[in-house]
C-alpha cells in the first residue's frame, strides 16, 4: 500500500517590519560589543524578539567567556500556553557554539509575566544539565508585550 506524504501547512510567524529592522539594528550591536553591559538592552532586545508571539517560543542567547553574544537562537516552539524543551538539545547548541554562558528567555502570549511553577522548575533542570559541561546560567526571562520579568532579580 502506497501511503501520500502529509501536506500539511508550515506556519511561519512574520514580524511587522519595524519590528524586524529594529531586531537586526540591536543584533548587530550585540555581536561582539559590551552590548549586555545593561539590562534595559536585554530587556529591549528579548521584547522585540518575543514579545508579540501568538504561541509560546524559547531562545536561549549563547555568550562568549566575556558575556558578549554568540548566538540568539528560537530553539522550541509552542502552543498558546506551553512549550517542550528538552535540556539535552540546549547542551548541544551551547557546546557547538563554544558558549561559556546562556541567558534563557520565554514568552507568555497570555500577557501574564509572573513565572510558573513549571518555569522554575525547568530553569532548575537547564541549570543542571548545562552545569555538567560548564556553561553557567545567567538569568531566565520572561517576556509579554509590555513586560519582562527577570528570574535573578527575583532571587529564583
Amino acid at each position: 500500500m502506497s501511503r501520500t506524504p502529509s501536506t500539511s501547512p508550515i506556519i511561519h510567524y512574520t514580524r511587522p517590519e519595524l519590528v524586524q529592522q529594529a531586531l537586526d539594528l540591536m543584533e548587530c550591536e550585540l555581536h561582539g560589543a559590551d552590548a549586555l553591559a545593561t539590562p534595559d538592552i536585554v530587556r529591549d532586545y528579548l521584547r522585540l524578539l518575543l514579545g508579540n508571539r501568538p504561541h509560546e517560543v524559547f531562545a536561549v542567547v549563547f555568550l562568549d567567556a566575556q558575556n558578549r553574544v554568540l548566538d540568539a537562537v528560537e530553539m522550541f516552539r509552542g502552543t498558546l500556553t506551553q512549550t517542550s524543551v528538552y535540556p539535552r538539545e540546549v547542551v548541544i547548541e551551547a557546546l557547538v557554539r563554544n558558549a561559556a554562558s546562556v541567558i534563557l528567555t520565554h514568552n507568555h502570549p497570555s500577557g501574564e509575566a509572573k513565572p510558573s511553577r513549571a518555569d522554575e522548575f525547568l530553569t532548575q533542570q537547564l541549570k543542571a544539565a548545562l552545569a555538567l559541561v560548564d556553561v553557567r546560567v545567567l538569568d531566565h526571562f520572561v517576556v509579554t508585550r509590555s513586560t519582562v520579568v527577570s528570574f535573578a532579580e527575583r532571587g529564583l
